[in-house]
């Protein structure tokens, strides 16, 4: 149920920032983003920051147990908190609608290959 209500947090605003912002631009704030959320002495997104920081986000109405599930959908090599890999690769899969864009972007940047070639 978390992932459902954070994933609509995120589909909005993720597809108009790569849009607006490009895929640099946007890989940037991602960054930016994570280090807001991170625990400064342990350089990554535990429980605790998360909570102390969320409403950075407009996510301060979720609950313990709903920031929890973030951290372990999140969390592929099990240590309880969130690297800025964990993190960047968590956004993106919390926005279905972006990783369509991401296909598009890829074709795109070939054609342009393509054209520059010839």
């Amino acid at each position: 149920m978390a992932s459902q209500n954070t994933q609509l947090q995120f589909q909005d605003s993720l597809p108009l920032m790569a849009n607006k912002l490009g895929g640099d631009g946007l890989i940037d704030e991602l960054c930016n983003g994570f280090n807001l959320l991170m625990d400064s002495s342990k350089g990554v997104i535990t429980f605790e920051s998360l909570k102390r920081n969320s409403s950075l986000f407009g996510l301060q109405d979720l609950s313990d147990e709903d920031l929890r599930n973030m951290i372990v959908e999140g969390d592929f090599d099990g240590d309880g908190a969130l690297s800025q890999l964990e993190f960047c690769v968590l956004m993106f899969r919390l926005s279905p609608e972006l990783m369509d864009g991401s296909k598009l972007w890829l074709e795109q940047m070939l054609q342009q290959e393509i054209k520059d070639f010839f």
